[in-house]
Protein backbone atom coordinates (compact mmCIF):
# COMPACT_ATOMS: atom_id res chain seq x y z
CA UNK A 1 0.00 0.00 0.00
CA UNK A 2 1.29 3.03 -0.86
CA UNK A 3 1.97 5.88 1.83
CA UNK A 4 -1.40 7.74 3.10
CA UNK A 5 -0.84 11.34 3.78
CA UNK A 6 -4.83 11.96 5.26
CA UNK A 7 -7.09 10.60 6.95
CA UNK A 8 -10.71 12.41 7.26
CA UNK A 9 -13.36 10.95 9.72
CA UNK A 10 -16.96 12.49 9.35
CA UNK A 11 -17.80 13.23 13.26
CA UNK A 12 -20.24 16.09 13.24
CA UNK A 13 -23.48 14.78 12.81
CA UNK A 14 -26.21 15.84 15.21
CA UNK A 15 -28.13 12.11 15.65
CA UNK A 16 -31.25 13.23 16.38
CA UNK A 17 -32.53 9.89 16.09
CA UNK A 18 -30.53 8.95 18.75
CA UNK A 19 -32.55 10.67 20.91
CA UNK A 20 -29.51 11.28 23.43
CA UNK A 21 -27.50 14.26 24.93
CA UNK A 22 -24.59 12.32 24.15
CA UNK A 23 -22.98 12.95 20.93
CA UNK A 24 -23.96 9.99 18.47
CA UNK A 25 -19.99 9.19 17.69
CA UNK A 26 -19.51 8.95 21.51
CA UNK A 27 -21.96 5.90 22.04
CA UNK A 28 -19.66 2.95 22.50
CA UNK A 29 -19.81 -0.55 21.92
CA UNK A 30 -17.58 -3.36 22.87
CA UNK A 31 -15.93 -1.23 25.37
CA UNK A 32 -15.16 1.63 22.81
CA UNK A 33 -17.04 4.56 21.04
CA UNK A 34 -18.04 4.30 17.67
CA UNK A 35 -15.65 6.93 17.00
CA UNK A 36 -12.96 5.23 18.67
CA UNK A 37 -13.66 2.13 16.64
CA UNK A 38 -13.10 4.09 13.04
CA UNK A 39 -10.17 5.75 14.85
CA UNK A 40 -8.51 2.26 15.46
CA UNK A 41 -9.03 0.67 11.47
CA UNK A 42 -7.75 3.55 10.09
CA UNK A 43 -4.51 4.38 13.10
CA UNK A 44 -3.63 0.76 11.18
CA UNK A 45 -2.96 1.80 8.49
CA UNK A 46 0.08 4.75 9.40
CA UNK A 47 -1.78 7.57 7.80
CA UNK A 48 0.41 11.23 8.19
CA UNK A 49 -2.22 12.87 10.16
CA UNK A 50 -5.54 12.09 10.94
CA UNK A 51 -8.36 15.16 10.82
CA UNK A 52 -11.83 15.07 12.87
CA UNK A 53 -14.35 17.04 11.32
CA UNK A 54 -16.83 17.79 14.63
CA UNK A 55 -19.33 19.93 15.14
CA UNK A 56 -22.84 18.88 17.76
CA UNK A 57 -21.37 18.36 20.81
CA UNK A 58 -17.96 19.29 20.00
CA UNK A 59 -16.70 19.95 23.39
CA UNK A 60 -17.45 16.39 24.49
CA UNK A 61 -16.27 15.03 21.23
CA UNK A 62 -12.82 16.99 21.13
CA UNK A 63 -12.45 15.74 25.23
CA UNK A 64 -13.09 12.35 24.06
CA UNK A 65 -10.68 12.59 20.71
CA UNK A 66 -8.01 14.10 22.71
CA UNK A 67 -8.13 10.93 25.36
CA UNK A 68 -8.43 7.89 22.47
CA UNK A 69 -6.03 9.94 19.87
CA UNK A 70 -4.20 12.68 21.18
CA UNK A 71 -2.32 13.33 17.44
CA UNK A 72 -5.63 13.93 15.55
CA UNK A 73 -6.54 17.00 15.03
CA UNK A 74 -10.35 18.19 15.36
CA UNK A 75 -11.62 20.57 13.02
CA UNK A 76 -15.05 22.43 14.05
CA UNK A 77 -17.75 22.62 12.01
CA UNK A 78 -20.24 25.37 12.93
CA UNK A 79 -22.99 24.82 11.23
CA UNK A 80 -24.79 22.06 9.32
CA UNK A 81 -23.58 22.72 5.41
CA UNK A 82 -23.36 18.60 4.80
CA UNK A 83 -20.77 16.58 3.95
CA UNK A 84 -19.19 18.74 0.97
CA UNK A 85 -18.78 21.70 3.61
CA UNK A 86 -16.96 19.43 6.26
CA UNK A 87 -14.40 18.03 3.66
CA UNK A 88 -13.51 21.69 2.34
CA UNK A 89 -12.94 22.56 6.32
CA UNK A 90 -10.72 19.62 6.56
CA UNK A 91 -8.96 20.01 3.96
CA UNK A 92 -8.25 23.35 4.96
CA UNK A 93 -3.62 23.54 4.97
CA UNK A 94 -3.31 20.61 3.67
CA UNK A 95 -0.97 19.15 1.01
CA UNK A 96 -1.84 19.78 -2.78
CA UNK A 97 -0.38 16.03 -3.71
CA UNK A 98 -0.84 12.75 -2.03
CA UNK A 99 -3.96 10.58 -0.58
CA UNK A 100 -6.76 11.09 1.73
CA UNK A 101 -9.13 8.53 3.00
CA UNK A 102 -12.25 9.89 4.18
CA UNK A 103 -14.53 7.94 6.36
CA UNK A 104 -18.04 8.02 8.71
CA UNK A 105 -17.40 8.21 12.23
CA UNK A 106 -20.24 6.24 13.17
CA UNK A 107 -19.20 3.23 11.34
CA UNK A 108 -17.73 1.13 14.02
CA UNK A 109 -17.48 -2.33 11.89
CA UNK A 110 -14.77 -0.80 9.48
CA UNK A 111 -11.84 -2.85 9.39
CA UNK A 112 -8.08 -1.80 8.50
CA UNK A 113 -7.92 -4.89 6.21
CA UNK A 114 -10.73 -3.39 3.82
CA UNK A 115 -9.70 -0.34 4.05
CA UNK A 116 -5.68 -0.90 3.20
CA UNK A 117 -7.51 -3.47 0.28
CA UNK A 118 -9.22 -0.19 -0.92
CA UNK A 119 -6.47 2.59 -0.71
CA UNK A 120 -3.85 -0.41 -2.39
CA UNK A 121 -6.98 -1.01 -5.42
CA UNK A 122 -6.95 2.94 -5.37
CA UNK A 123 -2.91 3.84 -5.66
CA UNK A 124 -2.26 0.70 -7.92
CA UNK A 125 -5.06 2.00 -10.23
CA UNK A 126 -3.91 5.27 -10.56
CA UNK A 127 -7.76 6.50 -10.26
CA UNK A 128 -8.85 10.27 -9.03
CA UNK A 129 -11.50 8.76 -6.81
CA UNK A 130 -12.12 5.54 -5.35
CA UNK A 131 -15.27 4.46 -3.31
CA UNK A 132 -16.42 1.95 -1.39
CA UNK A 133 -19.42 -0.06 -2.07
CA UNK A 134 -21.86 -2.48 -0.70
CA UNK A 135 -25.03 -4.81 -2.07
CA UNK A 136 -27.77 -4.54 0.44
CA UNK A 137 -30.95 -6.25 -0.05
CA UNK A 138 -32.76 -3.02 1.38
CA UNK A 139 -30.99 -0.36 0.39
CA UNK A 140 -33.44 1.79 1.90
CA UNK A 141 -31.81 5.25 3.24
CA UNK A 142 -28.52 4.96 1.60
CA UNK A 143 -27.30 7.10 -1.21
CA UNK A 144 -27.36 4.93 -4.81
CA UNK A 145 -24.53 3.69 -6.98
CA UNK A 146 -25.03 4.58 -10.84
CA UNK A 147 -22.18 3.22 -12.88
CA UNK A 148 -21.60 3.72 -16.04
CA UNK A 149 -21.59 1.25 -19.38
CA UNK A 150 -17.76 0.07 -18.30
CA UNK A 151 -18.54 -0.03 -14.84
CA UNK A 152 -17.13 3.31 -13.47
CA UNK A 153 -18.51 5.48 -11.27
CA UNK A 154 -21.38 7.95 -12.55
CA UNK A 155 -22.49 9.32 -9.97
CA UNK A 156 -24.04 8.62 -5.94
CA UNK A 157 -27.81 9.41 -5.70
CA UNK A 158 -29.14 10.27 -2.12
CA UNK A 159 -32.33 8.46 -1.92
CA UNK A 160 -34.45 11.62 -1.11
CA UNK A 161 -32.78 12.98 -4.62
CA UNK A 162 -33.69 9.75 -5.98
CA UNK A 163 -35.84 8.39 -9.39
CA UNK A 164 -38.18 5.11 -9.07
CA UNK A 165 -35.11 3.51 -11.08
CA UNK A 166 -32.43 4.51 -9.22
CA UNK A 167 -34.15 3.83 -5.70
CA UNK A 168 -34.19 0.17 -7.10
CA UNK A 169 -30.78 0.08 -7.44
CA UNK A 170 -28.95 -2.28 -4.76
CA UNK A 171 -25.51 -1.38 -4.53
CA UNK A 172 -25.23 1.61 -2.17
CA UNK A 173 -22.63 4.66 -0.59
CA UNK A 174 -20.36 3.20 2.24
CA UNK A 175 -19.37 6.69 2.95
CA UNK A 176 -15.57 5.67 2.55
CA UNK A 177 -13.65 7.47 -0.04
CA UNK A 178 -10.15 7.45 -1.42
CA UNK A 179 -9.20 10.42 -3.31
CA UNK A 180 -6.38 12.05 -4.77
CA UNK A 181 -5.52 15.09 -3.17
CA UNK A 182 -4.96 17.12 -6.27
CA UNK A 183 -8.11 16.07 -7.97
CA UNK A 184 -10.03 16.65 -4.54
CA UNK A 185 -8.28 20.04 -4.22
CA UNK A 186 -9.33 21.49 -7.69
CA UNK A 187 -13.35 20.36 -7.87
CA UNK A 188 -14.16 20.35 -3.82
CA UNK A 189 -15.14 24.45 -3.94
CA UNK A 190 -17.48 23.40 -7.59
CA UNK A 191 -20.12 22.18 -5.26
CA UNK A 192 -23.62 23.88 -4.44
CA UNK A 193 -26.41 23.37 -2.37
CA UNK A 194 -28.97 22.39 -5.12
CA UNK A 195 -30.31 19.33 -3.41
CA UNK A 196 -33.83 18.39 -1.02
CA UNK A 197 -31.08 19.38 2.07
CA UNK A 198 -30.25 21.81 0.87
CA UNK A 199 -26.36 21.24 1.48
CA UNK A 200 -23.10 20.28 0.20
CA UNK A 201 -23.04 16.70 -0.80
CA UNK A 202 -19.46 15.31 -0.89
CA UNK A 203 -21.12 12.71 -3.14
CA UNK A 204 -21.54 15.67 -5.76
CA UNK A 205 -17.60 15.68 -6.37
CA UNK A 206 -17.90 12.11 -7.98
CA UNK A 207 -20.21 13.69 -10.86
CA UNK A 208 -17.93 17.01 -11.13
CA UNK A 209 -15.32 15.09 -11.83
CA UNK A 210 -16.35 11.96 -13.64
CA UNK A 211 -18.01 14.94 -15.94
CA UNK A 212 -14.53 16.17 -16.50
CA UNK A 213 -12.86 13.27 -17.42
CA UNK A 214 -11.45 11.81 -14.21
CA UNK A 215 -11.83 8.01 -13.11
CA UNK A 216 -13.74 7.00 -10.72
CA UNK A 217 -14.40 3.99 -9.57
CA UNK A 218 -16.33 1.99 -7.44
CA UNK A 219 -14.88 -1.40 -5.42
CA UNK A 220 -17.46 -3.42 -3.98
CA UNK A 221 -16.84 -4.81 -0.66
CA UNK A 222 -18.11 -8.97 -0.22
CA UNK A 223 -18.59 -7.87 3.38
CA UNK A 224 -21.46 -5.37 3.13
CA UNK A 225 -21.46 -6.03 7.45
CA UNK A 226 -18.51 -3.85 7.49
CA UNK A 227 -20.38 -0.41 5.87
CA UNK A 228 -23.45 -0.46 8.33
CA UNK A 229 -23.64 3.29 10.02
CA UNK A 230 -25.51 3.78 13.36
CA UNK A 231 -28.47 6.40 13.00
CA UNK A 232 -30.37 5.28 16.29
CA UNK A 233 -30.62 2.93 19.07
CA UNK A 234 -31.63 -0.15 16.94
CA UNK A 235 -28.85 -0.07 14.84
CA UNK A 236 -26.74 0.73 17.81
CA UNK A 237 -27.47 -2.98 19.50
CA UNK A 238 -27.56 -4.40 15.96
CA UNK A 239 -23.71 -3.42 15.51
CA UNK A 240 -23.21 -4.68 19.30
CA UNK A 241 -23.81 -7.71 18.18
CA UNK A 242 -22.27 -7.66 14.82
CA UNK A 243 -19.02 -7.30 16.62
CA UNK A 244 -19.79 -9.57 19.96
CA UNK A 245 -20.64 -12.91 17.31
CA UNK A 246 -16.76 -11.50 15.74
CA UNK A 247 -15.20 -11.16 18.75
CA UNK A 248 -16.55 -14.47 20.47
CA UNK A 249 -15.61 -16.43 16.91
CA UNK A 250 -11.95 -15.14 16.99
CA UNK A 251 -11.96 -16.23 20.79
CA UNK A 252 -13.36 -19.51 19.99
CA UNK A 253 -10.33 -20.92 17.46
CA UNK A 254 -8.05 -19.29 19.77
CA UNK A 255 -9.31 -21.90 22.07
CA UNK A 256 -11.35 -20.36 24.21
CA UNK A 257 -14.91 -22.43 25.19
CA UNK A 258 -17.61 -20.40 25.20
CA UNK A 259 -20.35 -22.27 26.51
CA UNK A 260 -23.38 -19.68 25.15
CA UNK A 261 -21.42 -17.28 22.84
CA UNK A 262 -25.15 -15.17 22.32
CA UNK A 263 -25.12 -14.41 25.88
CA UNK A 264 -21.73 -13.57 26.21
CA UNK A 265 -20.30 -10.16 26.14
CA UNK A 266 -16.52 -9.49 25.26
CA UNK A 267 -14.88 -5.85 25.33
CA UNK A 268 -12.39 -5.44 22.38
CA UNK A 269 -9.35 -4.88 24.65
CA UNK A 270 -10.16 -8.36 26.71
CA UNK A 271 -7.17 -10.65 26.92
CA UNK A 272 -8.11 -14.76 27.11
CA UNK A 273 -5.77 -17.78 27.09
CA UNK A 274 -6.45 -20.39 26.04
CA UNK A 275 -8.27 -23.18 27.53
CA UNK A 276 -10.33 -20.87 29.36
CA UNK A 277 -13.84 -21.65 29.99
CA UNK A 278 -16.84 -18.77 29.91
CA UNK A 279 -20.20 -19.65 30.99
CA UNK A 280 -22.93 -18.06 29.88
CA UNK A 281 -24.16 -14.73 30.65
CA UNK A 282 -20.92 -13.54 31.64
CA UNK A 283 -19.30 -9.96 30.45
CA UNK A 284 -15.77 -8.87 30.43
CA UNK A 285 -15.29 -6.01 29.90
CA UNK A 286 -12.02 -2.62 29.94
CA UNK A 287 -8.93 -4.86 29.95
CA UNK A 288 -9.46 -7.44 31.73
CA UNK A 289 -7.10 -10.29 31.29
CA UNK A 290 -8.07 -14.26 31.59
CA UNK A 291 -5.22 -16.45 31.80
CA UNK A 292 -5.21 -20.41 31.03
CA UNK A 293 -7.48 -23.11 32.63
CA UNK A 294 -9.60 -20.36 34.24
CA UNK A 295 -13.09 -20.72 34.67
CA UNK A 296 -15.69 -17.71 34.26
CA UNK A 297 -19.59 -17.70 35.05
CA UNK A 298 -22.43 -18.47 34.88
CA UNK A 299 -23.59 -15.11 35.06
CA UNK A 300 -20.73 -12.92 36.09
CA UNK A 301 -18.90 -9.31 35.18
CA UNK A 302 -15.49 -8.53 34.80
CA UNK A 303 -14.25 -5.30 34.42
CA UNK A 304 -10.40 -4.44 34.42
CA UNK A 305 -10.11 -7.60 36.36
CA UNK A 306 -7.00 -9.90 36.12
CA UNK A 307 -7.66 -13.61 36.63
CA UNK A 308 -4.73 -15.67 36.72
CA UNK A 309 -4.45 -19.84 35.90
CA UNK A 310 -7.18 -22.28 37.24
CA UNK A 311 -8.95 -19.60 38.95
CA UNK A 312 -12.79 -19.56 39.27
CA UNK A 313 -15.14 -16.45 39.69
CA UNK A 314 -18.93 -17.65 39.98
CA UNK A 315 -21.62 -15.89 39.64
CA UNK A 316 -19.80 -12.59 40.84
CA UNK A 317 -18.98 -9.22 40.26
CA UNK A 318 -15.53 -7.86 40.16
CA UNK A 319 -14.19 -4.43 38.85
CA UNK A 320 -10.34 -3.44 39.24
CA UNK A 321 -9.70 -6.99 41.12
CA UNK A 322 -6.76 -9.36 40.77
CA UNK A 323 -7.46 -13.03 41.21
CA UNK A 324 -5.04 -15.46 41.89
CA UNK A 325 -3.84 -18.50 40.83
CA UNK A 326 -6.52 -21.24 41.84
CA UNK A 327 -8.69 -19.29 43.53
CA UNK A 328 -11.87 -19.00 44.01
CA UNK A 329 -14.44 -16.48 44.27
CA UNK A 330 -18.53 -16.85 44.52
CA UNK A 331 -20.77 -16.98 43.97
CA UNK A 332 -22.44 -13.83 44.92
CA UNK A 333 -19.34 -11.92 45.49
CA UNK A 334 -18.38 -8.50 45.13
CA UNK A 335 -14.46 -7.30 44.30
CA UNK A 336 -14.17 -3.93 44.37
CA UNK A 337 -10.70 -1.38 43.28
CA UNK A 338 -8.01 -2.76 44.68
CA UNK A 339 -8.66 -6.28 45.61
CA UNK A 340 -6.51 -8.67 45.58
CA UNK A 341 -6.82 -12.34 45.96
CA UNK A 342 -3.47 -14.93 46.80
CA UNK A 343 -3.21 -18.07 45.55
CA UNK A 344 -5.56 -20.97 46.13
CA UNK A 345 -7.62 -18.17 48.28
CA UNK A 346 -11.49 -17.94 48.17
CA UNK A 347 -13.83 -15.41 48.93
CA UNK A 348 -17.52 -17.19 48.77
CA UNK A 349 -21.45 -16.11 48.79
CA UNK A 350 -22.15 -12.53 49.82
CA UNK A 351 -18.55 -11.09 50.90
CA UNK A 352 -17.66 -7.73 49.40
CA UNK A 353 -13.97 -6.79 49.46
CA UNK A 354 -12.14 -3.50 48.52
CA UNK A 355 -8.73 -2.48 48.57
CA UNK A 356 -7.66 -5.56 50.50
CA UNK A 357 -5.32 -8.38 50.06
CA UNK A 358 -6.08 -11.70 50.65
CA UNK A 359 -3.22 -13.83 51.26
CA UNK A 360 -2.13 -17.54 49.88
CA UNK A 361 -4.48 -20.31 50.80
CA UNK A 362 -6.79 -17.58 53.14
CA UNK A 363 -10.49 -17.22 53.06
CA UNK A 364 -13.26 -15.29 53.70
CA UNK A 365 -16.45 -18.06 52.89
CA UNK A 366 -19.31 -15.56 53.59
CA UNK A 367 -21.14 -12.83 54.62
CA UNK A 368 -18.36 -10.34 55.41
CA UNK A 369 -16.88 -7.32 54.36
CA UNK A 370 -13.03 -6.34 53.89
CA UNK A 371 -12.25 -3.00 53.45
CA UNK A 372 -8.61 -1.57 53.71
CA UNK A 373 -6.75 -4.70 54.68
CA UNK A 374 -3.90 -7.16 54.56
CA UNK A 375 -5.00 -10.86 55.29
CA UNK A 376 -2.03 -13.49 55.55
CA UNK A 377 -1.47 -16.95 54.49
CA UNK A 378 -3.77 -19.82 55.63
CA UNK A 379 -6.11 -17.31 57.55
CA UNK A 380 -9.98 -18.03 58.01
CA UNK A 381 -12.45 -15.19 58.83
CA UNK A 382 -15.53 -16.25 59.89
CA UNK A 383 -19.11 -15.30 58.58
CA UNK A 384 -20.33 -11.85 58.81
CA UNK A 385 -17.38 -10.36 59.92
CA UNK A 386 -17.16 -6.62 58.88
CA UNK A 387 -13.70 -4.99 58.61
CA UNK A 388 -15.00 -1.60 60.70
CA UNK A 389 -12.72 1.37 57.99
CA UNK A 390 -14.52 4.43 58.16
CA UNK A 391 -14.83 6.42 61.49
CA UNK A 392 -17.04 8.82 59.25
CA UNK A 393 -13.96 11.12 58.47
CA UNK A 394 -10.73 8.84 57.63
CA UNK A 395 -10.43 5.20 56.16
CA UNK A 396 -8.24 3.01 58.71
CA UNK A 397 -6.54 0.02 57.48
CA UNK A 398 -6.61 -3.67 59.08
CA UNK A 399 -3.41 -6.00 59.68
CA UNK A 400 -4.41 -9.47 59.74
CA UNK A 401 -1.48 -12.13 60.53
CA UNK A 402 -1.02 -15.56 59.10
CA UNK A 403 -3.35 -18.56 60.17
CA UNK A 404 -5.39 -16.49 62.25
CA UNK A 405 -8.82 -17.65 63.09
CA UNK A 406 -11.31 -14.45 63.06
CA UNK A 407 -14.59 -15.91 65.01
CA UNK A 408 -18.10 -15.54 63.29
CA UNK A 409 -19.98 -12.05 63.49
CA UNK A 410 -16.38 -10.62 64.75
CA UNK A 411 -16.32 -6.29 64.13
CA UNK A 412 -12.74 -5.12 63.43
CA UNK A 413 -12.44 -1.81 64.40
CA UNK A 414 -10.01 -0.18 62.41
CA UNK A 415 -7.00 0.82 62.37
CA UNK A 416 -5.92 -2.07 64.48
CA UNK A 417 -3.63 -5.13 64.36
CA UNK A 418 -3.99 -8.89 64.43
CA UNK A 419 -1.16 -10.86 65.19
CA UNK A 420 0.41 -14.50 63.61
CA UNK A 421 -1.81 -17.34 64.77
CA UNK A 422 -4.21 -15.40 66.68
CA UNK A 423 -8.28 -15.72 67.61
CA UNK A 424 -10.76 -13.98 68.06
CA UNK A 425 -13.95 -14.88 69.95
CA UNK A 426 -17.30 -15.00 67.87
CA UNK A 427 -19.50 -11.86 68.37
CA UNK A 428 -16.48 -9.83 69.19
CA UNK A 429 -16.39 -6.18 68.83
CA UNK A 430 -12.22 -5.82 68.58
CA UNK A 431 -10.83 -2.64 69.54
CA UNK A 432 -7.58 -2.93 70.18
CA UNK A 433 -4.29 -4.84 68.70
CA UNK A 434 -4.36 -8.73 69.44
CA UNK A 435 -1.06 -10.55 69.87
CA UNK A 436 0.38 -13.66 68.18
CA UNK A 437 -0.87 -16.36 69.39
CA UNK A 438 -3.65 -14.88 71.90
CA UNK A 439 -7.26 -14.93 71.63
CA UNK A 440 -9.21 -11.47 71.64
CA UNK A 441 -12.62 -11.22 73.46
CA UNK A 442 -14.83 -8.43 73.01
CA UNK A 443 -18.15 -9.28 74.36
CA UNK A 444 -20.24 -8.43 77.80
CA UNK A 445 -20.71 -11.86 79.65
CA UNK A 446 -24.25 -12.87 78.89
CA UNK A 447 -27.06 -12.09 81.95
CA UNK A 448 -30.73 -13.79 81.83
CA UNK A 449 -33.52 -11.96 82.65
CA UNK A 450 -36.09 -14.79 83.82
CA UNK A 451 -39.85 -13.60 83.33
CA UNK A 452 -39.06 -11.21 81.49
CA UNK A 453 -41.42 -12.42 78.66
CA UNK A 454 -44.29 -13.04 81.07
CA UNK A 455 -44.09 -9.34 82.86
CA UNK A 456 -43.79 -7.55 79.50
CA UNK A 457 -44.92 -9.21 76.86
CA UNK A 458 -48.27 -10.67 78.81
CA UNK A 459 -50.93 -12.65 75.86
CA UNK A 460 -48.36 -12.69 73.13
CA UNK A 461 -47.32 -15.77 71.24
CA UNK A 462 -44.18 -15.87 72.86
CA UNK A 463 -45.88 -15.77 76.55
CA UNK A 464 -48.13 -18.34 75.30
CA UNK A 465 -45.12 -19.97 74.16
CA UNK A 466 -42.98 -20.00 77.39
CA UNK A 467 -45.98 -21.17 79.85
CA UNK A 468 -46.14 -24.07 77.50
CA UNK A 469 -42.80 -24.76 78.24
CA UNK A 470 -42.65 -24.30 81.87
CA UNK A 471 -45.44 -26.61 82.20
CA UNK A 472 -43.79 -28.75 79.91
CA UNK A 473 -40.79 -28.80 82.18
CA UNK A 474 -42.81 -29.27 85.55
CA UNK A 475 -44.39 -32.28 84.00
CA UNK A 476 -41.15 -33.58 83.48
CA UNK A 477 -39.37 -33.63 86.59
CA UNK A 478 -42.59 -34.30 88.42
CA UNK A 479 -42.26 -37.81 85.88
CA UNK A 480 -38.55 -38.36 87.01
CA UNK A 481 -39.80 -38.36 90.50
CA UNK A 482 -42.44 -40.33 90.24
CA UNK A 483 -45.15 -38.16 91.22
Amino acid sequence: MSRLDYVIVLAAGEGTRMKSTTPKVLHAIAGQSLLGHVLTAVEALAPAEVRVVVGAGRSLVTEHLEEISPTAIAVVQEHRGGTGHAVQLALAGTEVKGTVLIVAGDTPLLSSATLSQLIAAHNEGGFSATVLTAELPDPTGYGRIVRTDNGDLLKIVEERDADEFERAIEEINSGVYVFDLSKLHRVINQLTDDNAQGELYLTQVIEIMQAEGDRVVPILTPDAVEILGINDRVQLAECAAIMRDQINDSFMRAGVTLVDPTTTWIDTKVKIAADVTIFPGTALFGSTAISEGATVGPRTTLIDCEVLANATVLESYCIGATIGEGASVGPFTYLRPGAVLGTKSRTGAFVEMKNATLGEGSKVPHLSYVGDATIGVGTNIGAATVFVNYDGEAKHHTEIGDHVRIGSDTMLIAPISIGDGAYTAAGSVITENVPAGAIGVGRARQRNVLGWVLRKRKGSPSAISAVAAEAAQAADASSEKGI
